[in-house]
């Protein structure tokens, strides 16, 4: 009996110290921060010493009549606004995973919503001592679908490693990339279509404004995006709207720099497009067309993910821009994965990929065979998708490089990543893909279903400090890395970013200048 009440006594001490523990958890004072539109509050990290303060609003809900106009500045509040969610994603399809990506890729499922304008913040619990350099990530998703709050974006490891991270929606689809007549006349710069970017440029105007708040230095961002985001960071450089606000630029699998479809998304092209939408819908006017309910116009719409050559945004196509040089001279990182996992039209059996060789590459065809052999299915098939990576991404980051060295002012540096990622069931076979550099980069391995190796966590530290120390410096070598060279278009040096991250020249380099003399005219 007495060793009962012992037993029974020390439960109810650690109940009660348990209990202790959680209330005065709970009674720390929540830390807050005061904006331009009046203070936050986040919450800080179990683990670290840092605070996560998201869906802080930058600017007014595009919704009613604001439905695709310039995003407005946020409206001020009084008291003190709790920061500790996301805010809705963009509106959007609902996320399936399909193809290579899981679920950990994608966004929640709800909510979304046309009131999506809302970024995130992971910094150092206040007070900060000494300004930090600031990463401002943008997410890919063809411009059709994506936002933050995909888990693999999370922000605290990066901001663990001496970095303000923050991450923001824009709006993708119809409402984001819509042009019309209409809202070009009403817009003062005579333009419309590229809201989304404008979200963008937004947000780094919020970036540049508040971030100080936050124990950031506003003359130290990097910009970083991949897939559209990468894309993303072309239009920013390119964009005379965003003089100033950035001072690097991280681009992973994305570029439009050699684009083949320049005619294509002039804003008299785009407003014909959004001319077509409303005839469809049975609207005269844009009041019309702002009184539609969003998922009408969402299961309506199909292929208004264009970025715009609006006069205003983008004054010159990206790819003019970059070959005249004019783009923001910064340093970069960039490169892309070894099995991006996409195709050059569809699927075609040995014969019919010697075809194709024929039809695009004519008196070249056996000097392009070379590079993509297809002496039988299995050889041809796996041609087909390395021909697919090099034409959507390859020759893309690879002309990017290019061009940014050419000057001889800024840092280059290229990777190639080539971890196929650890699967299981209907994702075995994709190997390094489209997206799976993702978590390592931004070390966030935790966040998705995997069977990970001892290399893979090897790898993600290594490849986080290689990004930490790129937004740090602008050069990601530090001691104890294996070492990452320059790129120049003398040495082509690309870092291999395997279970064993090293340097040599650029693997399939003839293939990519190949495919160049064909695309970039």
């Amino acid at each position: 009996m007495k060793k009962l009440m012992m037993a029974m006594g020390s439960i109810i001490c650690l109940a009660v110290l348990l209990s202790f523990i959680t209330i005065r958890h709970a009674n720390q004072p929540t830390p807050t921060v005061h904006i331009t539109t009046g203070y936050i509050s986040g919450v800080k990290s179990l683990t670290s010493n840092i605070v996560a303060y998201k869906g802080i609003p930058y600017a007014q809900p595009p919704v009613g009549q604001l439905r695709w106009t310039a995003p407005k500045l946020a409206t001020p509040w009084t008291g003190v606004r709790a920061c500790t969610q996301f805010g809705p994603s963009p509106y959007q399809g609902t996320p399936v995973p399909f193809s290579m990506w899981s679920e950990e890729f994608l966004i929640p499922k709800a909510p979304v919503s046309e009131d999506c304008l809302y970024l995130n913040v992971w910094a150092e619990a206040p007070p900060v001592r000494k300004k930090k350099p600031v990463l401002v990530w943008i997410y890919g998703g063809g411009f059709n679908s994506g936002g933050s709050a995909v888990p693999i974006y999370d922000g605290e490891a990066m901001a663990r490693k001496g970095i303000v991270f923050v991450s923001f929606n824009y709006r993708v689809g119809v409402f984001g990339f819509f042009a019309h007549p209409e809202l070009t006349r009403e817009s003062a710069h005579h333009s419309s279509g590229n809201y989304g970017l404008l979200d963008q440029v937004a947000a780094l105007q919020w970036v540049h404004q508040n971030i100080a708040a936050f124990g950031g230095d506003p003359n130290n961002v990097t910009i970083a995006g991949q897939s559209a985001g990468s894309m993303s960071v072309n239009c920013l450089m390119a964009s005379p709207l965003t003089k100033n606000l950035f001072q690097k630029a991280i681009a992973e699998s994305g570029a439009m720099v050699a684009g083949t479809e320049r005619n294509e998304n002039t804003l008299q092209h785009e407003e014909q497009h959004g001319l077509e939408l409303a005839q469809q819908l049975h609207a005269t006017t844009i009041t019309d067309l702002r009184n539609l309910p969003a998922e009408q116009l969402q299961n309506t719409a199909k292929g208004y993910n264009k970025v715009i050559v609006d006069g205003y945004v983008l004054p010159e196509s990206v790819h003019d821009c970059f070959a005249a040089g004019r783009q923001h001279q910064v340093p970069l990182l960039t490169g892309w994965n070894e099995n991006e996992g996409f195709l050059y039209g569809s699927l075609q059996n040995a014969a019919g990929f010697k075809n194709l060789a024929q039809t695009l590459f004519s008196n070249q065809a056996s000097v392009f065979l070379k590079f993509y052999p297809a002496d039988d299915e299995a050889q041809a098939k796996q041609s087909q998708y390395n021909f697919g990576r090099d034409q959507h991404f390859g020759m893309q980051n690879y002309l990017l490089a290019n061009q940014q060295s050419t000057s001889g002012q800024q840092q280059i540096y290229v990777y190639r990543f080539t971890r196929k990622l650890p699967a299981t069931g209907a994702y075995v076979g994709y190997g390094a893909f489209h997206t799976g550099e993702v978590p390592y980069v931004y070390d966030n391995l935790k966040f998705v279903n995997r069977p990970w190796e001892p290399v893979d966590h090897k790898l993600a530290h290594t490849l986080s400090a290689y990004w930490a120390n790129f937004v740090k410096t602008g050069n990601p070598n530090s001691n104890g890395l294996p070492s990452w060279p320059a790129y120049n278009t003398q040495n082509h040096q690309t870092m291999i970013l395997s279970e064993q991250p090293h340097a040599q020249q650029m693997p399939d380099k003839e293939a990519l200048d190949l495919l160049l003399r064909k695309w970039n005219k």
